[in-house]
Order: C-alpha cells, then sequence, then structure tokens
C-alpha cells in the first residue's frame, strides 16, 4: 500500500510539470484553470507522503 501511494504520489508531481507548461498553450480563458490544477496536483502529491504514509518506524 505505501508503495502505491509513493507511486501516485510521484505520477502527480510529475504530471504537474506538463500543467504549467500547457497553461501557456492553452486559450487565455483556460490558462488559469491550468496553472491552478498543476498547483493543486503539486499540492496533492506532497499532502499524500505527509499524511497517509506517515513516519517511519
Amino acid at each position: 500500500m505505501k508503495i502505491l501511494a509513493a507511486v501516485v504520489s510521484l505520477a502527480l508531481f510529475f504530471a504537474s510539470f506538463p500543467l504549467f507548461a500547457y497553461a501557456f498553450w492553452v486559450p487565455e480563458q483556460w490558462a488559469a484553470l491550468v496553472f491552478f490544477t498543476g498547483i493543486m496536483s503539486v499540492t496533492l502529491s506532497l499532502a499524500i507522503p505527509f499524511n497517509l504514509l506517515g513516519r517511519r518506524d
């Protein structure tokens, strides 16, 4: 279970980079939403290890 959470966290983190880049390529009305989605993706990718995985024993 911990490995799956770590893989999902890494996938979300690396998926956020294209979202930041695509924010400059999408039409103007979607740019803020795409960039905000990238920010939320990074936030969630950091929240998974901090909250779900807990401390190492």
